[in-house]
C-alpha cells in the first residue's frame, strides 16, 4: 500500500509518524477542532473503550505504518502483537456533486475562507457550512485483517487515531477523503471566487448615470461665496474616560494625549499655526509632562516622566528640572535652563548696580548669568529680556527655576526668601 511513487491529485502516502509520549487521562489526541472532531467520530461510535484506549496506545508508539488516503478510504498496516502486520482500512462516506457546489460557494463567498485553507486552517463557518465534512458517530467504516471482531478494533482504532494527526497538519486530507484532490479543488475554488467577484463588481456599478460634457464641467462660472465659518469655541472639550483594560494602553496616558490634541487643535483653528509643530522631541516631552496640573512627583506623574524619559533619552530627574524651566517661562524658560549666552551691553550691564542699590553683594558674571557669590541664588537673562531666577545648595552647581521672570533683576528675586546674610 505505501508506494509514494504512485501518488497523485487523488492519492497521498504519508510516512509514519515518529513514537510520542502518551497523554495523559482526558487529554486531546489531536491539535486542532477538526482534528479532535475526527476522534469524536471515532469515540462516540465505538463500542469498547478498553479498544479504544489500545489503539490509541498502539498510536502513541508509532505501531502505524505509512498511511495513504484516496478518496473516501484510508489504508495502511498496523503491527500488533504478531510478527506480520495487519492491513487496516476506514472508510468514510465521499460527498455527492451537489454537496460540492454548496462547498464551492460557502468557501468562495468569503476570501478569508481560500485564505485560512492556504495557510492549512478549517474555519468553522466552511466545515458547518450545510456540508457534512466532518464525519459523525457512526460514519467512520472500519475493517482489519485481524480476528478480533470489535468495532473497531485496537488496530483500526490506532489508523483512526493517527488519520487525526494528518487532519491536524493538512485539512486538504479530509477534504481528498471527500473526494476532491487539493489541486482540483484550489482551481475550482479560483474560478468560483472570481465569477463572484466579477458578479459584485458589477452589482455596485451604478446604473443609467447621467453625463456631462467636459466643455460644461470646465466652463468658467462664479462659484458661490464660503458660508461664514462657526465661531471658535471658547475652550477645547474634555477626552471620555478610559477604561482601564488588562493588556491594554494605559488610561493614564490615553487621556495626556487625547486632552494635548484637543488644546493643539483649538490653537490651531483660532489662530492659524500649530504651537508644536516646531518643537524638538526633547522640547515636546518637556511640555507634555509640563501640562500635568498639580505640584510634586505622585506615582502617576512619576510613572509619566519616566515614560518620557526613556523616549528621548534622558533621566526623569533631567525632565523634572527642564519641567521647572518650562513652567517658569515656557520655550523660552527651558532655553534659558539649558543655553548659555553672551548678552549684548546694556540690560545685563546695568543689572549689577540695580542688585547693589537694593542692598545685595555683587553678583559674579559670567555669560549672561549672574551668581551670588555664595552660591545660594543666581539670575540668568533670557533671550526675552526677562531675569529668570535660580537656587541651588550652597557649594553645589544644582541650579533649579525659581520664582517668576521679571523685567527688574531685583524684582525676579523677590519672594524667594533669601537669607539676611545674602
Amino acid at each position: 500500500m505505501a508506494t509514494p511513487h504512485r501518488d497523485g491529485e487523488l492519492r497521498r502516502t504519508f510516512p509514519a509518524f515518529a513514537a510520542r509520549e502518551a497523554g495523559g487521562a482526558g487529554e486531546a489526541f489531536a491539535g486542532t477542532w477538526w482534528g479532535n472532531a475526527w476522534v469524536g467520530a471515532l469515540e462516540q461510535g465505538a463500542l469498547d473503550p478498553k479498544r479504544l484506549a489500545r489503539g490509541r496506545g498502539y498510536a502513541d508508539q508509532g505501531h502505524v505504518d505509512a498511511i495513504t488516503v484516496t478518496p473516501g478510504l484510508v489504508l495502511a498496516y498496523v503491527r500488533g502483537s504478531r510478527p506480520r502486520p495487519y492491513r487496516v482500512q476506514v472508510r468514510v462516506r465521499t460527498l455527492r456533486d451537489e454537496d460540492w457546489e454548496r462547498f464551492l460557494d460557502t468557501a468562495a463567498d468569503r476570501p478569508g475562507h481560500i485564505a485560512a485553507l492556504l495557510d492549512k486552517e478549517l474555519p468553522h463557518s466552511l466545515a458547518d457550512g450545510g456540508v457534512p465534512l466532518l464525519p459523525g458517530p457512526g460514519d467512520l467504516a472500519p475493517q482489519c485483517s485481524c480476528p478480533d471482531s470489535g468495532h473497531p478494533c485496537k488496530h483500526a482504532a490506532a489508523l483512526c487515531y493517527q488519520t487525526a494527526r494528518l487532519l491536524d497538519a493538512d485539512p486538504f486530507v479530509l477534504l481528498l477523503l471527500r473526494g476532491r484532490g487539493e489541486k482540483d479543488l484550489l482551481d475550482a475554488l479560483s474560478r468560483r471566487s472570481a465569477a463572484h467577484a466579477a458578479r459584485a463588481a458589477r452589482e455596485r456599478q451604478p446604473h443609467d448615470l447621467p453625463g456631462v460634457r467636459a466643455t460644461d464641467a470646465l466652463m468658467p462660472r462664479q462659484l458661490p461665496p464660503l458660508p461664514t465659518p462657526l465661531p471658535v469655541p471658547p475652550h477645547h472639550g474634555q477626552p471620555p474616560v478610559y477604561p482601564s483594560a488588562p493588556g491594554g494602553p494605559d488610561p493614564f496616558a490615553l487621556d495626556q494625549l487625547a486632552t494635548d490634541a484637543a488644546a493643539r487643535a483649538h490653537v490651531l483653528l483660532g489662530t492659524g499655526r500649530d504651537p508644536v509643530g516646531e518643537l524638538t522631541l526633547w522640547q515636546d516631552a518637556v511640555r507634555l509632562a509640563a501640562a500635568r496640573p498639580g505640584s510634586g512627583l505622585t506615582a502617576a506623574t512619576r510613572t509619566l516622566y519616566a515614560t518620557l524619559a526613556d523616549a528621548v533619552g534622558r533621566t526623569p530627574a533631567a525632565l523634572a528640572r527642564a519641567v521647572a524651566a518650562w513652567r517658569q517661562g515656557g520655550l523660552t524658560g527651558l532655553a534659558v535652563l539649558e543655553e548659555p549666552w553672551d548678552p549684548p551691553a546694556g540690560r545685563f550691564d546695568r543689572a549689577r548696580p540695580l542688585l547693589l542699590a537694593a542692598d545685595l553683594p555683587a553678583f559674579r558674571p559670567w555669560r549672561n548669568r549672574l551668581t551670588h557669590p555664595h552660591g545660594h541664588v543666581q539670575l540668568r537673562l533670557g533671550h526675552d529680556g526677562l531675569w529668570y531666577a535660580y537656587e541651588s545648595e550652597p557649594g553645589q552647581d544644582d541650579w533649579w527655576p525659581r520664582g517668576t521672570p521679571d523685567l527688574d533683576p531685583v524684582g525676579a528675586l523677590t519672594g524667594l526668601g533669601i537669607p539676611d546674610e545674602l
